[in-house]
């Protein structure tokens, strides 16, 4: 069904990331098998009927709206692109849409919160490696997987800059704050040598076994992390990275600026930064204002 053509399209058009185009293999696989299940074998036999039936399936599976949403994603992208290879002539996906997802905003922590959240005992070599991925992470607002695949080489301390590949496969160059410097240059002399346990590893943040940081490790250092110090609010792994968008907006800083360091290629992304501190403002204006209450 042209599911593996699919999937390299999506590669060579799009740029997407290895684990973005996992996510689409799975989406796709799971709906060519439903499809074949249901006896249809060609991609010209697919009508619209058997793409709503398939999402009543996800639904009976019980998927959150999100995930049903962006299997929808992939089925148009799917379809799009048997249309655009000429393998069929009417898309039977674009009149199908997608269930309403509700707007969370993300988890942010206020500035004593972060301060708390890096005040690491600094003891081990591991401490000095925490210490350093999370200053380095707040300094920057780098993605997790940005993070964990930054190499040696990236890092300008020189400069006090980072060169970051994100989303896309597009590069961007990032300042770092003195602090973050600081720690990173302590890492990097005198405890990184150290952890390389005989291996080769050109990633600068090493796990306990001298090799790379996996982004599961890295979400559990920072948990712990926030546990050891007493830090009781939500959780994710970007929650750093929401944490320094938002800041920096409440700052004063501009809002193309704050785009550019995330890497988001659209701005309404970066724009859900100025809801989260529009609420920020109307809880200190109830907190604060003697008429608030009135």
């Amino acid at each position: 069904m042209y599911e593996d053509d699919f999937l390299d399209s999506l590669i060579i058009e799009k740029k997407l990331s290895e684990n973005t185009r996992k996510a689409y293999s799975n989406d796709i696989k799971k709906y060519i098998t439903f499809l074949k299940n249901q006896n249809i074998n060609n991609i010209s036999d697919i009508s619209e009927k058997n793409i709503e039936d398939y999402i009543t399936f996800l639904h009976k599976e019980k998927m959150s709206n999100k995930t049903i949403a962006h299997n929808i994603t992939c089925i148009k992208e799917y379809h799009k692109y048997l249309i655009k290879a000429s393998l069929i002539k009417k898309n039977v996906s674009e009149n199908i849409s997608g269930p309403k997802i509700r707007k969370t905003l993300p988890n942010v922590l206020s500035i004593e919160e972060v301060n708390k959240l890096l005040d690491i005992k600094l003891i081990t070599a591991f401490d000095y490696r925490n210490k350093a991925m999370l200053e380095l992470m707040y300094a920057t607002g780098l993605r997790v997987s940005e993070l964990v695949n930054l190499e040696i080489n990236d890092i300008n301390l020189n400069n006090a800059t980072l060169r970051c590949i994100g989303k896309g496969n597009k590069e961007r160059l990032i300042p770092i704050g003195e602090i973050a410097c600081h720690y990173l240059k302590l890492y990097l002399e005198d405890y990184r040598s150290s952890m390389l346990k005989g291996y080769i590893c050109d990633k600068l943040f090493l796990n306990n076994h001298g090799k790379s940081m996996t982004r599961q490790g890295f979400f559990k250092i920072i948990k712990k992390q926030a546990q050891i110090n007493g830090i009781e609010k939500e959780f994710s792994p970007h929650t750093l990275r929401h944490s320094f968008a938002t800041h920096l907006l409440e700052y004063g800083a501009d809002l193309r600026s704050i785009q550019e360091l995330l890497g988001h290629q659209d701005i309404s992304t970066t724009q859900i930064y100025t809801h989260i501190s529009n609420n920020k403002v109307r809880e200190e204006y109830n907190n604060y204002h003697p008429r608030s209450g009135e």
